[in-house]
């Protein structure tokens, strides 16, 4: 009488599970990089806007608080020496933009004071950046 015996199954790599895990990352580190790169700015409360769009270009973060705090990517700079701290940062053959935050509650003339100290820093790429309003 013979005797069957089996061969040695092989090891085998499942691909469905190895494809799904991989999906899985793709989807966390886009949303990890989309969730990095959004705000750098001081918190204030921004003006609502239908309009506004998220640019994506590196730029430097200026803020402007209620009180008329300024902060250039969150090192607080005297508002008289905006000018000449911009102006070292972007040399003028380099392409320079500011996104700016202002608060709500600044005064008119103050965002257009601190709008004239970028200008003068030669820098022409300014960023107004505002919330998208809440449909309600």
């Amino acid at each position: 009488m013979r005797v069957h015996t089996r061969e040695p199954r092989r090891a085998r790599i499942e691909m469905l599970p190895l494809i799904d895990i991989v999906f899985l990352l793709l989807v966390f580190f886009i949303y990890a990089m989309l969730s990095m790169a959004l705000h750098r700015g001081m918190p204030v409360l921004l003006p609502v806007s239908t309009a506004s769009e998220i640019d994506r270009r590196p730029a430097l973060s200026l803020t402007v608080q209620a009180d008329g705090g300024v902060f250039l990517d969150r090192t607080p700079v005297p508002l008289r020496d905006l000018t000449r701290v911009l102006a070292e940062k972007f040399p003028e053959e380099k392409v320079a933009g500011v996104l700016l935050f202002a608060d709500r509650a600044l005064p008119y003339q103050a965002l257009y004071g601190v709008l004239d100290r970028i200008r003068a820093a030669g820098i022409s790429r300014i960023s107004l950046q505002s919330e998208a309003e809440s449909s309600r």
